[in-house]
């Protein structure tokens, strides 16, 4: 992972829901969604979910439309094994087995836990409950929207620079650069 993370929080439900900006790229923690359903462990249900055939179907999907790197192989072997009472996969697996890059799995003091990109993020969240699913997104759009009009403003904050920085070098150069010529030279040239 690079050292370029930045970290937000929204607020869904009273569960405070932390999303890493990693070089561009936005994931949503999944572990602190699970908190919604297990407080006390929110491994188990991030667990749970990936159990289903259906899951591991939505995942293998988006990998494959998203990531060229993606193991297909062991995919099909993943998605064979998926459904059965057995069948057990941990998001480090999941990852580290098929090359996986929509979901992060980060141990570690700070932020540790299992991240994912919206789009899994919300699927995720639909299972855990539909109304926290909703209000999720809407919370996550409104972060969007807000983090767009900061941008918009600090693009207008530099235009307004330049613009004054512009008249500071005209003046400079007129003040200057360009040598005073007495009103006799004005007429010569």
């Amino acid at each position: 992972m690079s050292n370029s993370l930045v970290t937000t929080d929204i607020f869904v439900k009273d569960i405070r829901i932390r999303v890493i900006n990693i070089n561009g790229e936005e994931y949503l923690s999944l572990t602190d969604m699970a908190k919604f359903a297990n407080p006390e462990e929110p491994r188990f249900p991030i667990q749970n979910w990936m159990r289903s055939k259906d899951v591991i179907n939505f995942l293998g999907l988006w990998e494959q439309l998203n990531n060229c790197n993606f193991n297909r192989v062991e995919f099909d072997a993943v998605k064979n094994e998926a459904g059965e009472n057995s069948f057990r996969i941990s998001p480090h697996r999941w990852i580290k087995q098929t090359n996986a890059i929509g979901m992060i799995s980060k141990a570690g003091k700070y932020n540790s836990g299992t991240y994912a990109y919206p789009d899994i993020a919300f699927e995720f969240a639909s299972w855990i409950d539909v109304k926290f699913k909703l209000y999720l997104i809407q919370k996550f759009e409104r972060l969007k929207k807000n983090e767009a009009y900061q941008n918009n403003l600090k693009w207008q904050a530099n235009r307004l620079l330049s613009k004054a920085n512009y008249l500071v070098h005209t003046e400079a150069i007129k003040n200057y650069i360009i040598p005073k010529v007495s009103e006799d030279q004005i007429r010569i040239t």
